[in-house]
């Protein structure tokens, strides 16, 4: 079936990054700012225009919406996810996006804070990106195409199931999580309600890429608790909370333990925060590998890092605990493959190669795969991300689009 696409995926995404949806690792609310709900709001009015009756927010700051069958085979349902929030690292506030028409290679300079350069040398997806509509920001703030550009996609393939109901597809589910950025991202999401067999996140980055394998995530949190004196007649007495915190970090590995020196399949132990006086601090660190081993191994050289240094201060104790966030999504997709292999084929039928990678973080699917739907991660085009220098092609959210749109028609054709 030859299908045709109206292309209004940019127009969406610009929109959307206008608003300000950063959430707050510090926050214990749920979602942890209400402004990512302005988001929703607007998704859920234009949901319910294009004729999609259910579409709701919900407390929790999750949208909620179904796409009817028009089969009479028996499909799985399927849901597409993407993250409402934008990464706490770099403001989303007062998002000014620029459109760079016919990207003809060399660097961009970004015209609000012009020593924001995203450059060519530094960013090798650019030299694919030849002759297409390259989206960034004017270099204050991040664009949000983690993950706007997901949410906009998913947006425009429900216009187009809508609008093309000779287009056959089975029951669709869409949900738009809050707080992904923090690992909170579906803490309350209902996975009753939601109602789906399988899913996808539109979360991933260079086009043509499908995602089957993620870090598995810990987080461990050092308490140390010092001894306290009076600055003025503490030689002998003191041992100060701060200095030793301070101690263990500069302990850590310099080399292939530490994000800045590993990449591909290595993992690594990642100081996150540091606070704390003199009578107690605390060290709160990540911990990622692709296996299980991995992290134990990371944690052992850790705690044994902080019992070397406690040597030193014999009348100070620490307290060290470990928190597992999330584990690596193949151990639940290895056993469905064909969820990857509908994935793989309806990227081709979008005309573009398909590139089986693994991601060195988590996506919402993470953890919904071990909520009972596996969920691999599909390209949503974005680049650069948590950063002032992040971009997003119109080309690449277009091919998004109709992949989404191939992907449900192979699930109905497959049933």
């Amino acid at each position: 079936m030859f299908l045709t696409f109206a292309h209004t995926v940019t127009e969406r995404f610009l929109r959307y990054v206008t608003i300000d949806t950063q959430s707050d690792p510090n926050s214990p609310a749920s979602p942890s700012t209400e402004k990512q709900k302005d988001l929703g709001r607007v998704l859920v009015t234009e949901l319910k225009a294009i004729g999609i009756a259910d579409a709701h927010l919900d407390d929790y700051g999750y949208v909620y919406a179904t796409i009817p069958a028009n089969t009479d085979k028996k499909v799985p349902v399927i849901c597409f996810c993407s993250h409402m929030d934008t990464s706490p690292d770099v403001t989303g506030k007062d998002v000014k996006p620029q459109v760079v028409k016919n990207y003809r290679g060399g660097d961009i300079t970004l015209p609000g804070d012009t020593t924001q350069v995203i450059r060519f040398a530094e960013h090798p997806a650019l030299k694919n990106q030849i002759g297409n509509d390259i989206i960034t920001t004017d270099g204050t703030t991040l664009l949000g195409a983690d993950n706007k550009a997901g949410v906009a996609e998913i947006m425009d393939a429900a216009h187009f199931f809508i609008n093309n109901p000779d287009v056959k597809h089975g029951t669709i589910k869409i949900l738009f999580t809050p707080d992904e950025e923090i690992g909170r991202g579906v803490d309350n999401v209902d996975i009753k309600k939601l109602g789906s067999d399988f899913g996808y996140t539109m979360d991933g980055e260079s086009a043509g890429s499908v995602e089957d394998e993620t870090f598995s995530a810990d987080g461990a949190t050092i308490t140390i608790t010092g001894v306290s004196a009076h600055p003025g007649y503490a030689k002998g007495k003191m041992e100060h909370a701060i200095k030793i915190a301070a101690a263990i970090v500069e302990r850590l590995p310099k080399e292939g333990c530490s994000p800045e020196t590993t990449s591909g399949k290595q993992g690594f132990l990642h100081p996150v925060g540091i606070e704390g006086a003199l009578e107690q601090a605390t060290l709160s660190f990540i911990v990622r590998d692709f296996t299980e081993e991995g992290l134990k191994e990371k944690e052992i050289l850790l705690e044994t890092i902080v019992k070397d240094v406690m040597k030193d201060y014999p009348r100070s104790t620490y307290k060290f605990e470990v928190r597992e966030q999330y584990r690596n999504m193949k151990q639940v997709i290895d056993r469905h493959p064909h969820i990857l292999e509908y994935a793989i084929e309806a990227i081709r039928c979008a005309g573009l190669r398909p590139m089986r990678t693994a991601i060195r973080g988590g996506t919402d699917g993470s953890r919904l795969s071990f909520m009972g739907l596996p969920c691999p991660n599909i390209f949503a085009g974005e680049h650069a991300f948590h950063s002032r220098l992040e971009w997003v092609s119109r080309q690449d959210m277009e091919k998004a689009v109709q992949t989404i749109v191939h992907l449900a028609m192979i699930w109905e054709e497959k049933a």
